[in-house]
């Protein structure tokens, strides 16, 4: 594992594709795992949606580990983010009528009391 740095970016081979990722073959010797989270910018359900084995992907180191022999790896970070769109402000729904909509404890207090005495 010591030809890898963290920070480079080579073509690897989807070896195996779990749930919760894909591991990815750096060569003869060396696997890394693209977490899901890793895969695509936006959300991932299904690593079989954007991966196959045996798929040529190209991946960015992001840590290596080798008390544990283990290397992250990360796709999306040799992605260009895609451009954020311009979000409309949200609807807030207003009350009709002033009786309507939100009191706090303090001014529904009264009315409870009053209630409970009759």
């Amino acid at each position: 594992m010591s030809e890898f740095k963290v920070g480079d970016i080579i073509t690897g081979k989807v070896a195996g594709i779990q749930g919760y990722g894909a591991f990815v073959a750096l060569d003869d010797k060396t696997q890394g795992l693209v977490h899901i989270s890793e895969i695509h910018h936006g959300f991932v359900k299904d690593v079989h949606d954007f991966l196959e084995v045996g798929q040529e992907v190209k991946v960015k180191i992001l840590e290596i580990n080798n008390e544990n022999n283990k290397i992250s790896l990360s796709i999306r970070a040799t992605e260009e983010a895609p451009a954020r769109t311009k979000q409309e402000p949200r609807k807030t729904q207003t009350s009709s009528t002033p009786d309507e909509g939100f009191n706090t404890l303090r001014d529904k207090l009264q009315e409870w009391v009053d209630k409970a005495d009759k």
